[in-house]
C-alpha cells in the first residue's frame, strides 16, 4: 500500500530552538506583551462545565447498546475528552489560577482528568516542562518518536496503524525514553481518577466507564482533533519544526492551534495568543503553517516524504552533561 518513507533518520541540527530568540526580539520590539502573561479567569468555569457534561453523558449512555456507546463516545465525548486534554495542557502552564496557586492548578488538572478514564495529568505535567525546556532534545523531548517507531512505522498502512495506536506510544513513551521516578501528584490523580471510575461504575454499570475510555483512545487517535499530535512539530518544510495552524478547530481546543506562539509565550494562556499573533504579525504571518488538521492527517499516511522520522533533533546541554 504506497511506497516506503524516504527519510531513514531524525533531522539533526546543532543550533537551539529557534522560539527563545523569537521571544527576546518580540518582547524587546512589543514589551506590551507581557501584559497578556498571567491566568485566564474563564478557564476553569469553561472546563468544570465539561466535566459535569460528561457525568451527565455517563449517566444517559448507560443503557445504550454496545455499538452506540462506541460511536457516542468518538462522535461526542472523545471530543470533550480530547478537549478537556488540551485545557490540561493549558493547566499545566499554571493558567487556570496564576503561577502563586501553582497547587492550585495540579490539583484541578487532577479534577480536569476525570472524564478521561484514565490518570493523565500529572505525569503529562512532568513531562511537558522538558518539551518546552528541550524541543527535540535527545533522550529529553518524549514527544519526539522513537528510533522504532520511525523506522517500522515507513509505509502508508503502518503510518495509518501509528496514528490509530498513537494514544498508547504517547502514554508509554516517556517509560522507555525518559523514565522518571513517580510523584506524590501522580499517586494521588490515580487514587482520585479510579475512585471516581468506581463510583460511576456502582452508580451506573460498566457502560460509562467504558464509554469515558473508548472516547480518549478513540479521539487521541485518528480523530480530526488529532490532527494537532502531527501538525505541531513534524517537520513538513525542512529547517522548520513548529507549525501553527488558525482554523475553527481552535474553538474547541483553546486556541491550540496556535502552537508558534504558544512555543514563544508557554506563559500566555491560550485564549490570548491570537493576541499575540495580531501584535506581532510580521513574525507568524510568513512562517509555515497548516490549514487544516485532517489535511495533515491525510498527508502524514500518502506523503512518502513524512513519517515518525520527520521530527527535528539537537543534543542539548543536560543530555551531553548526563551522558
Amino acid at each position: 500500500m504506497g511506497n516506503r518513507v524516504t527519510r531513514g533518520d531524525f533531522e539533526w541540527v546543532y543550533t537551539e530552538q529557534p522560539h527563545t530568540q523569537r521571544r527576546r526580539e518580540i518582547l524587546a520590539k512589543y514589551p506590551t506583551i507581557k501584559s497578556l502573561m498571567g491566568p485566564d479567569p474563564h478557564l476553569k468555569w469553561i472546563v468544570s462545565g465539561m466535566v459535569l457534561t460528561q457525568l451527565l453523558a455517563c449517566y444517559l449512555v448507560k443503557n445504550l447498546s454496545w455499538k452506540w456507546i462506541f460511536f457516542w463516545a468518538y462522535a461526542f465525548g472523545g471530543c470533550i475528552n480530547h478537549s478537556m486534554a488540551l485545557a490540561i495542557h493549558d493547566i499545566s502552564h499554571n493558567v487556570a489560577f496564576g503561577n502563586k496557586q501553582a497547587k492550585w492548578n495540579r490539583w484541578f488538572a487532577v479534577f480536569a482528568n476525570l472524564p478521561f478514564g484514565l490518570p493523565y495529568s500529572a505525569s503529562f505535567k512532568k513531562y511537558h516542562i522538558d518539551h518546552h525546556r528541550y524541543l527535540g532534545g535527545d533522550t529529553l523531548d518524549v514527544d519526539v518518536p522513537t528510533d522504532f517507531e520511525g523506522w517500522f512505522f515507513c509505509t502508508p498502512f503502518r503510518k495509518f496503524i501509528w496514528l490509530i495506536l498513537q494514544p498508547f506510544f504517547y502514554g508509554l513513551r516517556p517509560l522507555y525514553v525518559n523514565p522518571k521516578a513517580v510523584t506524590q501528584m501522580e499517586i494521588f490523580n490515580a487514587l482520585v481518577q479510579f475512585s471516581v471510575d468506581f463510583i460511576i461504575y456502582y452508580l451506573w454499570g460498566l457502560k460509562p466507564v467504558v464509554y469515558l475510555i473508548a472516547g480518549t483512545l478513540l479521539c487521541m487517535g485518528l480523530h480530526p482533533i488529532a490532527g494537532h499530535f502531527i501538525a505541531e512539530h513534524y517537520m513538513f518544510l525542512k529547517g522548520y519544526e513548529t507549525y501553527s495552524y488558525y482554523g475553527p478547530l481552535n474553538w474547541i481546543t483553546f486556541n491550540a492551534g496556535y502552537h508558534m506562539e504558544h512555543h514563544d509565550f508557554p506563559s500566555i494562556p491560550g485564549c490570548k495568543l491570537p493576541m499575540v499573533k495580531k501584535i506581532a504579525a510580521e513574525y507568524y504571518d510568513n512562517l509555515p503553517q497548516h490549514q487544516s488538521w485532517c489535511r495533515v492527517l491525510w498527508d502524514f499516511v500518502f506523503d512518502d516524504t513524512i513519517g515518525p522520522y520527520s521530527r527535528i533533533k539537537r543534543i542539548c546541554k543536560l543530555a551531553t552533561e548526563n551522558q
